[in-house]
């Protein structure tokens, strides 16, 4: 089968690949996977084993595509191919929220939380691993929804070049006209504001030299004037009608405004006006190969149980379910013989966390919560960057979580570090945990970089996923450029460096861009996909999303 070459890596990298002609589509790129014609694959299609179906055949399936997940890489897929006149089925274990879904603050944990057993169905999502902590986004538009909006692109050679990808293709260039239609889709803009956090992270820039590197983000938000209503700004008229950003700094718990460029605002407003079919809280369970395609098994309904089976056919399956969706997935099926028994021995190896590191600072008196989510980055050096970032006032939930930040490689050390903090500033410690509106005073500092370490994803027997270091050098939950920016920037607000309490007990970094596990390979004994994105050893199936990210793109 021939190589889609020109599809997904640029798809699941820049999130945002749009082949056509501006006649036809709202971006501009070359034809891949949704470049073929409709009547190519339904005139026949490779089968697992290497054979064909007839066109009859084809034809009977109920769907062209089906796509599994709706978040960056499969919204953008979903848009792609229908546009092409596709048949095509996206399945999403999620909800559909609209703006009065969200909640107004993350004490709201029916709406904001996503822990569907305990009848928590909101679109924001923690799961707690043994090395790592992460942070993500369930729902239609994944984790669009709950993103601070950021649209940066990677700076650092050291993505393009990673070891593990560099062999494929030259990805500064082929990735560079994708950046430019990501920005155009998703209403990238330049931060207006210049908050308080802002300034203390610029003081700190200046005394270290690098106050030229520390600008405004880019980011997915339409300003316009604040609460004010206007049609659609963005694509003729053909999108949603738009409200003007209140910098109410409530981007991460869900915009209740509709400023914020989420996915339902642009790629799957726009995929399903044009043929689109969407199905919330539909989790899949299984894909299959039957008669040259793939049948998919879901469990449909809104409560844990009971939920009703039910299976669809396609041509081709797309798996945009993210590391935490599609991983899992692969893994359960690679050791079932009705399954995809011959998937790549790569499968949840090279899981990365983009070498974050999450350090809060609290200080009373002090106005943190004005402004989109993440309003400035600074590039601490050639490798690393910083954002410093926000919550809405009255959204102190992850209080609860928090610990004093005390970096060390061993339990002793962080134990031992804590306690001389808290000795040290008794006064400081007893005020970060009695502040009044946590989330107001507190500043979340995110550091990020290209440092290549990793982790392995995998099953228990039990069938609860875990994870070891076996492959590689593990994320580490505290890094000393890190720990030496946030002490300063604590210094100049006056304020108490804190972590979250896994990372100060366990020694866990917590990470909101959780990547790989699904990485590119030339061949299948080094990876689980090829450069076109297809599963090696399984025709018509793709991974379109974060598990395909090959290295740290450091933002």
């Amino acid at each position: 089968m021939r190589r889609v070459r020109d599809l997904a890596r640029r798809a699941a990298l820049a999130a945002v690949a749009a082949p056509g002609s501006k006649a036809v589509y709202y971006g501009a790129g070359p034809a891949a996977l949704w470049g073929e014609p409709r009547d190519h694959i339904c005139g026949g299609m490779p089968d697992s084993e290497g054979g064909s179906v007839t066109a009859g055949r084809a034809m009977q399936r109920e769907w062209d595509f089906i796509i599994v997940g709706s978040g960056f890489g499969g919204s953008v897929a979903g848009l792609r191919l229908v546009e092409k006149g596709y048949r095509v089925l996206m399945l999403e274990k999620g909800a559909r929220f609209g703006p009065d879904d969200f909640a107004r603050t993350t004490w709201n944990l029916r709406r904001w939380l996503w822990a569907p057993s305990l009848g928590l169905r909101g679109p924001f999502r923690m799961t707690f691993l043994r090395h790592l902590t992460a942070l993500s986004g369930v729902g239609v538009g994944g984790g669009s929804l709950i993103y601070g909006g950021v649209l940066q692109e990677p700076q650092d050679d050291a993505f393009f070049t990673a070891p593990s990808w560099r062999h494929l293709a030259d990805w500064r260039r082929e990735l560079a006209p994708h950046y430019a239609t990501a920005r155009r889709m998703l209403g990238a803009a330049e931060v207006p504001d210049h908050t308080y956090p802002d300034r203390a992270v610029r003081a700190v820039a200046r005394a270290l030299g690098r106050e030229r590197d520390h600008t405004p983000t880019t980011v997915g938000v339409f300003f316009g004037e604040p609460g004010e209503t206007v049609p659609d700004p963005f694509f003729e008229g053909e999108g949603p009608d738009r409200t003007g950003c209140t910098h109410c700094g409530g981007c991460m718990v869900g915009c209740r405004y509709g400023a914020k460029n989420t996915l339902d605002r642009n790629y799957l407003w726009l995929a399903e006006r044009n043929g689109l079919e969407i199905r919330d809280f539909s989790e899949v369970t299984a894909v299959r190969p039957r008669d040259g395609g793939y049948q998919v098994d879901v469990r449909e309904g809104r409560r844990p149980w009971p939920r009703r089976p039910r299976s669809y056919r396609a041509a081709r399956v797309v798996l945009a379910g993210g590391v935490l969706g599609t991983v899992p997935l692969l893994l359960r099926l690679r050791n079932d013989p009705s399954g995809l028994p011959r998937l790549s021995p790569q499968v949840g190896e090279f899981v990365r966390t983009n070498s974050e590191v999450l350090m809060g600072v609290v200080a009373p008196g002090k106005e943190m919560s004005e402004g989109v989510a993440i309003t400035s980055i600074l590039r601490t050096g050639e490798h690393s960057t910083l954002e410093p970032v926000r919550y809405p006032s009255g959204s102190g939930v992850l209080r609860v979580l928090q610990a004093p930040h005390a970096p060390g490689e061993t339990l002793a050390r962080r134990l031992a570090a804590a306690a001389r903090r808290v000795l040290r500033h008794p006064l400081r410690t007893l005020r970060a945990w009695l502040v009044r509106d946590w989330a107001r005073r507190t500043l979340i500092l995110l550091y990020m970089s290209t440092d290549d370490s990793h982790l392995r994803l995998r099953r228990r027997r039990s069938g609860t996923l875990t994870t070891d270091a076996s492959s590689g050098r593990a994320p580490r939950a505290s890094i000393p450029e890190a720990t030496a920016l946030g002490e300063a920037i604590a210094d100049y607000v006056g304020g108490y460096p804190v972590s979250f309490v896994m990372e100060t007990l366990a020694g866990t970094p917590t990470t909101a861009h959780v990547l790989g596990g699904c990485v590119m390979g030339d061949w299948p004994e080094t990876g689980v996909i090829g450069p076109d994105h297809q599963v090696w050893n399984y025709p018509g199936l793709y991974v379109i999303d974060g598990s395909a990210v090959s290295a740290n793109p450091g933002v």
